[in-house]
């Protein structure tokens, strides 16, 4: 598979990015500076192992811990849940325990892929 190049982006912080797209909190408390180099779009967990960037915002219809362990492991900066899909129990208490925000919004993945690559455009 052939990498596209795309133009250069530029680092956002998580409180940005929720206030610039309206995204929902689930774990308010984790919400920090963190900064968002990118996006990345999958509902494979194996797939983000692979290829997710430390930095990126992890959009995901899925709502299970396991998702917090993958993005944890990858050093991810947020994970973002498409068409209004909210957290199991254990996947939050997961995510705060390792200090990575949850946030959710009403957009189907490729809008939200779309708008959160437009916001990162310099």
């Amino acid at each position: 598979m052939k990498k596209i190049v795309t133009e250069k982006v530029q680092k956002m912080k998580t409180s940005e990015l929720i206030q610039k797209l309206n995204l929902r909190v689930f774990n308010s408390n984790q919400i920090s500076d963190a900064e968002i180099t990118g996006g990345y779009t999958s509902d494979l967990l194996s797939d983000v192992m692979g290829n997710a960037a430390p930095g990126q915002a992890w959009l995901t219809l899925q709502t299970h811990k396991n998702v917090a362990a993958i993005a944890s492991l990858k050093d991810l900066s947020a994970i973002v849940l498409v068409n209004n899909n909210t957290p199991e129990n254990d996947m939050l208490e997961a995510a705060e325990n390792e200090g990575i925000a949850v946030l959710g919004s009403q957009l189907p993945a490729f809008e939200l892929s779309a708008a959160i690559y437009n916001a990162l455009q310099v």
